[in-house]
Order: structure tokens, then C-alpha cells, then sequence
């Protein structure tokens, strides 16, 4: 039986620095115990927020297209929409009706549903949902489940799990039936600015993607690419072959060190295409993904 979850909260729907400003505070002495700031740890149920209708601009369209390697058209990108997501991802996260401090959060896997390509100029409704924690082997994982209307009908679905590592716990079982595929494709070059240009479109600043001394900050050796931009790179080298109406399925494995190169792999099967993402001459996995036409 599904979850129940009351209806959203409206919010402004804007995130950019401002958003991670207030998903650092938890973790703050003394800051972190105010009200409207305090986490609620013992929180298990869900909540949803939901934002004012946005119409799709063309011009950041075309610019989330370019940074990610799409064809510039009058629909979007297949992953475009999490862009319109994205900061009610923040808001929710930054809740204190969220039991966990979103700062060291891991984003673990991401499925999208397109049922129909969506075109510049829309506007949609956008709702996004977070549902009871769940128990995984080395932590805890919430699923936020994002969904785009156009008229009451749904268009594009997405549900993004993230992790919090802690008690690792044996018995919590994760199961996964994507392939391994290996690197036989093109191999993509990233500049060094790579996160700071994906996080001026998307607005998800964080630290770790930004530059060395921010990333050493929180643990990492330098910046590390955004996983919705290695899913999307991915998406953009199958792009002429997907269906309108398509999942896109990707576990996110190990992160991509920024400046770098990967190298992409795909094959074709009964169900659509599985397809990963590589260290360039390694056999560090970054990501593994699978399409299935709906």
C-alpha cells in the first residue's frame, strides 16, 4: 500500500546559494538547535511541497542543452525537468521536518518517466514528495519523489533516492538488476569549472562540486561532477534513440574528480539500452544506467 502523505506545502520554489546556506545550519552549534532549524530525528512519515506553475524558458533550456551535450530543439531534455525539481529537492532536505542534515548526503539513484516529451514555453505543476526512511546496509535512504503535471495530466516522474551513511545494517536488503556494460563509446573530457557551470543552471551549489578547497572541506580531494549531469551526458549519447515515452533507470557508483575524462559505454538489449559510465582506461565504475520504453 502506497504512503500516504497530505497535501504539498506551497513554497517559492527558488534554491542557488541561499538553499545551501540553510542546509549547512543544522549542522551548526548551537545554530543547528533554534527553532525552524532543529531537525526532527525522530521523524517516519513524509511531507510534500509543491511550487508556483513555472513556464519553461527557452533560453535556460538551450543552456542546461549545451552544458549537457543535447541537441537544442522545442521540447526538452529528458532530464531538463529535474532542473524544475531541483529546488524543492533543497527545501525539502533543509525541513526541519526532515530528520536528517542534508550536508554529506549521498544522491544514490535517480529513475525518470517521460511519458511524453515536454516543449519549451509549457507550463507545468511541479510536486515533490518524501516518503518514510528506509533502511539500506550502510545507512539510511529516503526516495524523493518528483511529478510534473500539464493540465492535470502527469508528463514526467522522477524518484531520486538519497543516502545518509551510518549503522550499517546486514540484514537491510537493496537489490538492483542493472547490468554491468562496459566503456565502448566516446570519451568525454571535463573541464575543472564543469560543477560551477552546471550549478549555475541548476542552482545546486554545493560545495563539493564547486572547487578543490570546497570539496577538501567536506572530505573530498577536489571538486566532483554533479551525478544529474553524468546522467544526463549519458542520456544526451542515446538522445536519437530513446522513445518519446521512456524510463531512464541509474544507480550513481563512484564520483567523477573534476578535471577528468570518462569514457561511455552501451548495448542494446530486449528492454532498450543499458549503459554505463567509466574512468577513462579504469575499471572505476561512476555510473550504470538502463532505458525501457514505456
Amino acid at each position: 500500500m502506497a504512503e500516504h502523505i497530505a497535501e504539498p506545502t506551497l513554497v517559492s520554489g527558488t534554491g542557488g546559494p541561499a538553499a545551501l546556506l540553510r542546509a549547512a545550519l543544522p549542522g551548526l552549534p548551537l545554530i543547528g538547535a533554534l527553532p525552524g532549524i532543529r531537525k526532527d530525528r525522530d521523524a517516519t512519515t513524509g511531507f510534500a511541497l509543491t511550487r508556483p506553475p513555472v513556464t519553461i524558458e527557452r533560453k535556460h533550456a538551450e543552456r542546461y542543452a549545451e552544458l549537457c551535450g543535447f541537441p537544442v530543439k522545442d521540447t526538452v531534455p529528458l532530464t531538463y525537468p529535474h532542473m524544475l525539481a531541483q529546488p524543492l529537492h533543497l527545501a525539502i532536505l533543509t525541513d526541519p521536518r526532515f530528520p536528517s542534515a542534508p550536508m554529506g548526503m549521498v544522491h544514490l539513484e535517480n529513475s525518470i518517466s517521460q511519458h511524453r516529451r515536454i516543449a519549451v514555453g509549457e507550463t507545468l505543476e511541479v510536486t515533490v514528495a518524501v516518503g518514510s526512511p528506509l533502511p539500506h546496509p550502510v545507512g539510511t535512504a529516503w526516495r524523493l519523489t518528483s511529478t510534473l503535471t500539464a493540465d492535470g495530466q502527469t508528463v514526467w516522474e522522477s524518484v531520486s533516492t538519497y543516502l545518509r551513511r551510518g549503522r550499517r545494517d546486514p540484514d537491510a536488503a537493496w537489490p538492483s538488476d542493472l547490468a554491468e556494460v562496459p566503456p565502448s563509446g566516446p570519451v568525454f573530457q571535463l573541464k575543472a569549472d564543469l560543477g560551477r557551470r552546471y550549478a549555475a543552471v541548476s542552482g545546486d551549489y554545493n560545495p563539493i562540486h564547486l572547487t578543490a578547497l570546497s570539496a577538501k572541506a567536506l572530505g573530498f580531494p577536489r571538486q566532483i561532477a554533479h551525478g544529474m549531469w553524468t546522467k544526463a551526458r549519458c542520456v544526451a549519447a542515446l538522445e536519437n534513440r530513446l522513445p518519446d515515452a521512456v524510463r531512464v533507470d541509474v544507480a550513481f557508483k563512484k564520483p567523477v574528480f573534476l578535471p577528468g575524462a570518462v569514457a561511455f559505454g552501451s548495448r542494446r538489449d530486449e528492454r532498450g539500452y543499458g549503459f554505463s559510465l567509466h574512468k577513462r582506461g579504469s575499471d572505476t565504475l561512476h555510473l550504470l544506467g538502463r532505458t525501457t520504453a514505456l
